[in-house]
C-alpha cells in the first residue's frame, strides 16, 4: 500500500494539530518570495541605502531574491516566467493607476528606475501574488474538482482586469463580474494536502481569504508610504474595506492565469 492511501498514524487532536503545524510550515515556505520581499519593503529606510534611493533598492532586493529562488531550485524556469507575466501585468496596471489622468495612488518618492511615474519594484508587489500561489499550488499538490470550462475563466479573467480599466470612464461594474465568477466557481473545490491526507476547501473561500491577506498587507504597505492614495496624504487611514473585494477579484485572475497555464502544458505534457 502507498504511503498516500495508507492509514493516518495519527488521529484525533493529534492528527489535527500536526495537519495545522504543516499547513502553516507549507503556506511559511510558499510565502517564501512574499515573505522576503515585504521584510525588505518594511525595513528599508525611506532615505534609501547606501545613496541609492528606496524604490531603487527594494528593485534590487526583488531580482535577487527571485535570482536566489531560481539558483537554489526553490522556484523552475518556467515558474518565474509565470511571475514575470503577473509582474508585467501589474505594472502595466501601475502605470494606468497613477497616471495624470487618474491618479488612484501615487509614488511619492524619488527613484532612478521610475518608468511613466512607477518604480520598476511595483510590479513585484503582483508577482508576489502569483509566486505564492504557485508555490502554494505545488507545495500542497492542489487539484480543483468541478473546475469551470477554461475559456469561460479566462473570459472571467479577461473582465475582472478590464474593470480595474474601465470603470473610471464608464462605470464599475466589478459587483456584476463578481456575480459572475460566483456562479462560475460555485462548484469548485481546491483539494490540497497538508501532510499525507487530501482536505477539501471552497474554491471561493480560497479566492476571498487570499484577498483578505493581500489587504492588510496593503494597510500595512500604505503605512509605511509605500505608496499612498489620495485620502492618506496628510495623515495615514486604514485602507477601504472596498479593497478587499478588488484583491478577491485579483486572487481570481491570478488563479486563472495560474490555472491556465498548467492546463495548456498539460496538454503538451510539459509541467509547470
Amino acid at each position: 500500500m502507498s504511503a498516500h492511501h495508507a492509514r493516518p498514524a495519527l488521529t484525533g487532536p493529534a492528527r489535527w494539530l500536526t495537519e495545522f503545524i504543516y499547513f502553516g510550515i507549507k503556506n511559511a515556505r510558499a510565502c517564501l518570495f512574499v515573505g522576503l520581499f515585504f521584510l525588505a519593503v518594511f525595513t528599508v529606510p525611506r532615505a534609501g541605502l547606501l545613496g541609492l534611493p528606496r524604490y531603487d533598492v527594494l528593485l534590487v532586493v526583488a531580482l535577487g531574491i527571485q535570482a536566489w529562488m531560481v539558483w537554489s531550485r526553490l522556484e523552475t524556469v518556467d515558474e518565474l516566467k509565470a511571475v514575470t507575466l503577473f509582474h508585467v501585468i501589474g505594472f502595466a496596471l501601475e502605470v494606468f493607476k497613477t497616471s495624470s489622468g487618474i491618479k488612484s495612488w501615487a509614488y511619492p518618492d524619488f527613484a532612478y528606475t521610475k518608468l511613466f511615474g512607477v518604480p520598476l519594484f511595483a510590479g513585484f508587489m503582483y508577482a508576489a501574488v502569483g509566486s505564492y500561489m504557485i508555490q502554494a499550488w505545488r507545495l500542497f499538490d492542489l487539484r480543483i474538482r468541478h473546475h469551470p470550462p477554461y475559456w469561460m475563466a479566462a473570459l472571467i479573467a479577461i473582465l475582472i482586469y478590464a474593470n480595474f480599466f474601465t470603470h473610471h470612464f464608464i462605470g464599475d461594474y466589478r459587483w456584476y463580474v463578481a456575480a459572475c465568477a460566483l456562479g462560475l466557481y460555485a462548484r469548485a473545490t481546491v483539494i490540497y494536502r497538508p501532510l499525507d491526507v487530501d482536505r477539501t476547501m471552497p474554491l471561493l473561500l480560497a479566492f476571498v481569504l487570499i484577498g483578505f491577506f493581500i489587504w492588510l498587507a496593503e494597510n500595512i504597505s500604505t503605512f509605511f508610504g509605500i505608496w499612498k492614495y489620495p485620502n492618506q496624504l496628510g495623515a495615514w487611514s486604514m485602507v477601504h474595506v472596498g479593497k478587499w473585494s478588488s484583491w478577491s477579484l485579483l486572487v481570481v485572475m491570478t488563479f486563472t492565469i495560474i490555472a491556465n497555464l498548467k492546463h495548456i502544458k498539460a496538454r503538451v505534457q510539459v509541467p509547470l
